[in-house]
């Protein structure tokens, strides 16, 4: 951390982005021949700067899920939140930087020390990449370790007495092939085949036990029909008396008009 009050040295970053690279000799003699990009910052009054917001100044902005500069609460949540615009400017309170290009001497308290490691990577593909490493090389053996000393209290007859003991973490590999691993996938497609053929062999044996059934079933079904035809006799025809013609009544005398022949009063 660098405390500048010196105009002359911030004009330098002024109109730039996030994402640039700056000369290190800006800073002082002691940078000269680095390299420096700058990462982010933050204004006057700790908003932080957001890369893509082409502003020199704050913003409000409705962010949501899988955005920087906010992490929601809710599953589709969305909130509209004031971030500083990626453009730097004299309203900047600090700035960050990352050293690209390391130049001839040394600076205190950033190169003159080595610093181990303390997260690498967790991937197969990545620590192979990183170590230069073969396929039959062991990746276990080149993951970074933690280590951790505690204080362990142990009974020592009636007493109890403090030791310091020292522990070593280290995160779990992802995507690691081992034989173990692999005899279980062999065992897992073993289990899945011996499945399907027993699925198999048990629809055969069902369609059997059904074919068996049916035709049981059927037989007795027969064999029942033809035990009530034999035991009912035949049923005799009954003759049946015709219904009678219905015999027609004589046709009435129709009356003799007014005028006609024959009639008298």
């Amino acid at each position: 951390m660098i405390e500048v009050d010196d105009d002359k040295i911030n004009r330098h970053f002024n109109d730039r982005r996030m994402g640039s690279d700056v000369d290190g000799e800006v800073l002082g003699s002691e940078f000269k021949g680095y390299t420096l990009r700058i990462t982010g910052g933050n204004d006057k009054q700790g908003f932080a700067m957001k890369q893509g917001v082409l502003v020199n100044g704050r913003v409000r902005i409705l962010m949501k899920q899988r955005t920087s500069n906010y992490r929601p609460r809710r599953t589709g949540e969305r909130k509209r939140k004031s971030v500083r615009g990626c453009i730097c400017g004299p309203d900047l309170a600090a700035m960050f930087l990352k050293v690209l290009v390391k130049g001839e001497g040394e600076v205190e308290g950033l190169t003159d020390a080595e610093r181990p490691r303390r997260l690498g990577p967790k991937r197969v593909s990545h620590i192979r990449a990183a170590f230069a490493l073969r396929k039959k090389d062991d990746v276990r053996k080149y993951v970074v370790m933690r280590k951790i000393e505690k204080k362990v209290t142990k009974k020592k007859g009636d007493e109890e007495v403090q030791e310091d003991r020292t522990f070593y973490t280290a995160p779990k590999i992802q995507r690691l092939i081992t034989e173990k691993r692999l005899r279980r996938k062999r065992l897992n497609k073993k289990l899945k085949k011996d499945r399907w053929a027993a699925s198999k062999d048990a629809h055969v044996a069902y369609e059997k036990l059904l074919s068996k059934f049916l035709k049981e079933k059927k037989a007795a079904f027969r064999s029942s029909q033809a035990k009530t035809s034999t035991a009912s006799p035949e049923p005799t025809k009954a003759k049946t008396a015709k219904p009678e013609a219905k015999k027609e009544a004589p046709a009435k005398a129709k009356p003799e008009t007014k005028g006609g022949k024959g009639t008298k009063k």
